[in-house]
């Protein structure tokens, strides 16, 4: 599942450019340009899908994009982080059951589920596997 959601550019009448998100209306930013606007856009949905996991409430999963219309992608631990995040969710699957699944402390399931800390790419595995998923790596051309 490709984790970019799809973003609106328009001018904000100072000059600038907005930059908001149909599927997480939260998220919301303005750069100098197009370019300076989407560069922020990303730190924006960010902070904004945080806050939804803050109020535990679920991920939005990206619409398609209309023909031309550009997306953000989430960083890759980010969008891993919040896959499990809502597997659980959708599971009902407790921290407490995770860290039993894993073998592990249930402050360690903290630290999986926290977007700023920095986890290893095979302890994310692992949990994706114990909720049932598994990560695929897609290596594209930059634009």
């Amino acid at each position: 599942m490709l984790q970019a959601y799809p973003v609106v550019l328009k001018p904000d009448g100072d000059g600038g450019v907005m930059a908001r998100f149909p599927d997480v209306p939260e998220a919301m930013t303005v750069g100098a340009d197009e370019a300076n606007a989407l560069q922020w856009a990303q730190d924006a949905l960010v902070v904004a899908l945080s806050g939804y996991q803050d109020e535990k409430r679920d991920i939005p999963q990206p619409s398609r994009p209309r023909r031309g219309q550009p997306t953000v992608a989430l960083p890759p631990l980010v969008a891993i982080k919040l896959v499990i995040y809502q597997a659980m969710r959708d599971q009902g699957v407790s921290q407490i059951e995770l860290a039993g699944r894993l073998g592990c402390d249930a402050r360690q399931v903290r630290r999986i589920l926290d977007l700023d800390h920095s986890s290893r790419l095979d302890l994310l595995e692992r949990t994706l596997a114990a909720l049932g998923k598994r990560l695929l790596v897609d290596i594209q051309n930059a634009a």
